[in-house]
């Protein structure tokens, strides 16, 4: 669920084979190809449902899918007063706070970019770890997220500098920055809900059903229409951010953090936005720059050199 949580796992005997077998490797891109499209439906879904309202159908959908994955699977679903606090806060801070500033965000930036936003949670994860965790940070990893964060600049720069200065491409970065932080913060706090030893599933159909209940709140609160626009791009978008991009592509991820370990798997964080800046260019016509194109490659490099671990000395 985390980048913290799943460096634990990457200690684990057996968790980073040496050979990637071919079963993996489809998994490795189902999980890129998922993650890297899905910036392209939430911006299908903007328009005529206010985006508050599209994340909480959204999250109806894959909750109902993640509770019937837990039955099936016989996964615990008791918990304590406290874990279910915790529950509360990751379904604030992952499952609707999070998803509502980038459905916002993407009322004035392209999907691509989106995601090259996002994929800079692996660095916001480890800074947030050396805050609250006290995990030791690298000079390696914090040169890795000076890159990466000049790239963000460079990328974005286009669109502010735009017609002189672009107050609403400035917004929706801000929007974006916003997001990924609150994404990470739900992930500091799973990472203490699987210390306590809460099955990974369960605890997100709990965390998800909260972020229901936090949506659901929220549309009462902005007397947003309980309306689903009744088209194929809409439906389609939804049906496929739900099952495709909140339950299929979660558990392709969740297998290669237990074959791979955190730094392999976490390589997918770098990929899909190559992806999706991909789909943004032909379905959106995204304009490429010099600087724009020099954004990408610094903030991917950042990921990179954040996510990379070093050779063991021999």
């Amino acid at each position: 669920m985390s980048q913290a949580a799943a460096t634990q796992a990457e200690s684990l005997p057996g968790s980073s084979p040496a050979r990637i077998e071919g079963s993996t490797l489809a998994l490795y891109v189902a999980t890129v190809f998922l993650w890297g499209v899905s910036w392209i439906g939430i911006k299908a879904q903007l328009g005529v449902v206010a985006p508050e309202m599209s994340v909480l159908w959204r999250f109806v959908l894959a909750a109902l899918c993640t509770w019937g994955w837990v039955l099936v699977a016989g996964k615990k679903v008791r918990f304590s007063l406290s874990d279910h606090l915790r529950f509360v806060a990751v379904g604030f801070c992952l499952f609707s706070c999070n998803f509502i500033c980038f459905y916002y965000g993407g009322l004035t930036v392209p999907s691509g970019l989106l995601s090259v936003v996002f994929s800079l949670a692996s660095i916001f994860n480890l800074v947030l770890g050396f805050v609250i965790f006290r995990q030791k940070v690298e000079a390696r990893v914090a040169l890795g997220g000076l890159i990466g964060a000049l790239g963000i600049v460079l990328l974005f720069w286009p669109e502010i500098a735009g017609a002189g200065f672009n107050p609403a491409a400035l917004r929706g970065l801000g929007l974006c920055v916003l997001g990924t932080l609150f994404f990470c913060s739900g992930n500091m706090i799973s990472t203490v809900v699987q210390r306590r030893g809460a099955p990974l599933i369960s605890a997100n159909a709990w965390a998800m059903t909260y972020g229901v209940i936090v949506l659901l709140a929220l549309n009462l609160a902005r007397g947003n229409a309980f309306i689903i626009e009744p088209t194929v791009k809409y439906v389609g978008a939804l049906v496929y951010l739900a099952i495709g991009a909140s339950v299929l592509a979660f558990a392709s991820y969740l297998t290669l953090l237990r074959r791979l370990g955190a730094a392999r798997a976490g390589y997918a964080t770098v990929l899909f936005p190559i992806i999706a800046l991909a789909v943004s260019t032909i379905l959106e016509g995204y304009v490429w720059t010099p600087l724009a194109a020099a954004g990408v490659v610094l903030a991917l490099a950042g990921n990179v050199l954040v996510l990379r671990r070093p050779a063991a000395k021999a």
